[in-house]
C-alpha cells in the first residue's frame, strides 16, 4: 500500500494547524460581528453572507427598505454575487457563541482526523464541497424561504462522514487493534459496502442519522439563540461527505477483502443554523 508522508508542520498527537487557523478564523468572525457591527450592519452581513434561498426565487431585497441611488445598486449588485458566494460563505457565519463553540467542538473531534490524512488543501476543499452540497440540500427543501442558513455544521457534518470511512477499521483510530502512532490515519479506507458492514461505523452512522432525524421532527433549536437547525443541510453536507470521500483521499485504497464487521464499540435570532 501507499502511505504519504506526515504533511509538515502538524505533529503527531495535536491538533493540525489548518483546524486551528479554521477554527480561529470562525472565531475571529463571530468576535468581530460582536464586538464592531452595529445590529443593522450585521443584517446587512447575513443579507449578503447568509444562504438564503428566498434570493433564487426573486429579489431577496424586496424584503428590505434599500437606498436609493447607486448605493442601492450596489446593493443589487452584491446580491447577485451573493447568490454564488453564500452557498459558501454561510458556513463561516454563526447564530451565536453557543453555536460556534459547539461546532468548533466537533470541528477539532472529527476534522483533526481528515486534516491528518489529507493535508491541508485537500480538507479546506473537502470541507468547502459539503457546506456547499449541504446549502444545495437546504435550497432543495426550502426552495425561496426567506430564513437565512448559517453555520459550518454541513461542513462538519461531511468531515465526521468522511472520517467514519477509515476511523473505525482495523487499525484505525477507533478501530479494534488500532495503530498507536501517525499511521493509523493512512490506513486503506474500506469500500462504502464493507464500511456499512462494520458494525463500529455502521453504529456511528445509525446515531448520527437517528440525532438529526429527532432534531428535524422536534424542530429543536440552537442553545443559546433562537435559531432553529437547519437539519437538512447537515444530511446534505453528511452525504457529500460519505460518498465522494474517495474523491479526495490520498492514500491508495486497499483490494476488494471480505468485511470482519469491524467489532463491536459504538463508538442572530430567525436565523438557521447549521
Amino acid at each position: 500500500m501507499t502511505v504519504p508522508e506526515r504533511p509538515r508542520g502538524e505533529p503527531m498527537f495535536t491538533i493540525p494547524t489548518v483546524v486551528v487557523a479554521l477554527t480561529g478564523v470562525l472565531v475571529a468572525i463571530q468576535l468581530l460581528r460582536s464586538a464592531l457591527l452595529t445590529p443593522m450592519q450585521d443584517a446587512g452581513v447575513l443579507v449578503l453572507f447568509a444562504f438564503i434561498p428566498a434570493r433564487y426565487a426573486g429579489d431577496v431585497f424586496a424584503f428590505y427598505v434599500l437606498p436609493t441611488g447607486p448605493e442601492g445598486a450596489l446593493w443589487s449588485v452584491l446580491n447577485t454575487g451573493a447568490a454564488v458566494w453564500s452557498f459558501l460563505t454561510y458556513a463561516l457565519l454563526h447564530g451565536s457563541v453557543t453555536h460556534l463553540l459547539v461546532n468548533a467542538l466537533w470541528l477539532v473531534a472529527f476534522g483533526s482526523a481528515l486534516a491528518r490524512r489529507f493535508g491541508a488543501a485537500r480538507f479546506l476543499i473537502f470541507s468547502a464541497v459539503c457546506a456547499v452540497a449541504g446549502a444545495a440540500l437546504h435550497l432543495a427543501i426550502y426552495f425561496g424561504d426567506m430564513v437565512p442558513v448559517v453555520g459550518a455544521s454541513a461542513a462538519i457534518s461531511g468531515l465526521m462522514a468522511g472520517a467514519s470511512r477509515f476511523v473505525f477499521q482495523l487499525g484505525g483510530p477507533l478501530g479494534v487493534l488500532r495503530i498507536g502512532d501517525e499511521r493509523a490515519y493512512r490506513i486503506p479506507a474500506d469500500s462504502l459496502a464493507e464500511t456499512i458492514r462494520n458494525r463500529r461505523a455502521l453504529i456511528f452512522l445509525a446515531v448520527w442519522f437517528g440525532i438529526n432525524l429527532l432534531v428535524g421532527l422536534g424542530s429543536g433549536t440552537v442553545l443559546g439563540s433562537g435559531a432553529s437547525i437547519a437539519w437538512e443541510a447537515h444530511v446534505g453536507g453528511f452525504l457529500a461527505g460519505l460518498f465522494l470521500f474517495p474523491l479526495f483521499d490520498p492514500v491508495t485504497p486497499r483490494g476488494p477483502v471480505r468485511s470482519g464487521g469491524g467489532g463491536g464499540f459504538g463508538g442572530g435570532p430567525g436565523d438557521r443554523a447549521a
